[in-house]
């Protein structure tokens, strides 16, 4: 199979066709997978749209290896945890598929990355090993081409003096970072940007109170003197990122699907407007499994744009509104 054919998808049907020829590759080559679909009596001649496809419950990449090929292991990228936890493992057999997805994901989205300087608050994902973040933004980094780019753990004076100075040029800039990072940076300095992007990554990490996207947004627009804060949600299961640029509304690259299903009956795959779990189709998941059942809460809205609601360990189902056509 051409994995390198995912990134060329311009349309729906492109999408569908393409997605129905991995899950009939992952279902003969993912011996896990297999025997998931098996138990639910599901197979390639069962399936005629993607809503058909099984989706695998995430929880299996903290207790088995989730394969697809029979390539020597490149990378493994594992989730955070506490040090008792049983954490994710992503084993990645073709690193090219990952830089491919996250390049053109994020190019897609906004401008070359040659055009920014990037500065990585990210110290919660530095300060462990096999972060598929770091990962990302350390490729970015050096793709960027830029002396000022680089990794900032906790020198929030040195972060501080490199904004301004690349403010005072007019220097396009994006800045990432962990939600309680920036949070301790406004808190450090008050900013008035007109040259960078903001972009969270999410979570507190046990560091704060956890806060609605709406008040985390609030608090960092002030902080940093902007209109919008831009969102990424990606995870260690997937090697594609989705992205919000206002009204924490995400959008996804043309290889990669959300699809929300009923939290009472986890085969339905409920219309626009309604919210219960996030499945994702991500088709660069090409050589683990491109079908995930995550432990996210959101709901569709028009044109394909998803909304993150929580997670289903965290919040209570029954405050979702549910009968919203």
């Amino acid at each position: 199979m051409d994995f390198n054919s995912i990134f060329d998808i311009d349309s729906n049907a492109a999408f569908e066709k393409k997605a129905l020829d991995i899950f009939k590759f992952q279902f003969e080559n993912n011996s896990l997978y297999r025997s998931f679909c098996d138990l639910l009596y599901k197979n390639p001649a069962d399936i005629q749209a993607i809503q058909d496809i099984p989706f695998l419950p995430i929880k299996f990449f903290k207790t088995h290896s989730v394969l697809s090929s029979k390539a020597d292991i490149e990378q493994t990228f594992r989730s955070s945890g506490t040090t008792d936890s049983i954490t994710s493992q992503h084993h990645i057999t073709d690193l090219k598929v990952y830089e491919n997805s996250f390049i053109k994901g994020f190019e897609g989205f906004y401008d070359s990355i040659e055009d920014f300087t990037i500065l990585a608050l990210l110290p919660s994902y530095l300060e462990r090993e096999g972060s598929s973040l770091v990962y990302m933004v350390d490729d970015m980094i050096k793709k960027s081409g830029r002396s000022k780019s680089g990794f900032y753990l906790k020198d929030l004076k040195g972060l501080k003096d490199t904004l301004l100075e690349l403010e005072a040029a007019g220097q396009k800039t994006l800045l990432i970072g962990v939600s309680y990072a920036l949070l301790d940076l406004i808190e450090f300095h008050q900013f008035k940007l007109k040259h960078t992007l903001v972009m969270e990554t999410g979570g507190m990490k046990g560091r704060r109170k956890e806060l609605i996207k709406s008040e985390l947004h609030a608090l960092l627009k002030e902080g940093f003197g902007i209109k919008t804060i831009h969102s990424e949600y990606g995870m260690t299961e997937l090697l594609s990122q989705a992205y919000s640029k206002s009204d924490g509304l995400f959008a996804t690259p043309p290889w990669m699907q959300i699809l929300i299903r009923d939290p009472e009956d986890p085969f339905k795959i409920l219309k626009e407007g309604k919210c219960g779990g996030i499945n994702v189709i991500d088709l660069a998941n090409i050589n683990s499994c491109a079908f995930i059942a995550t432990q996210d809460l959101g709901k569709m809205h028009k044109n394909g744009l998803f909304e993150l609601l929580g997670r289903f360990d965290q919040s209570d189902i029954r405050g979702c509104n549910l009968m919203v056509v």
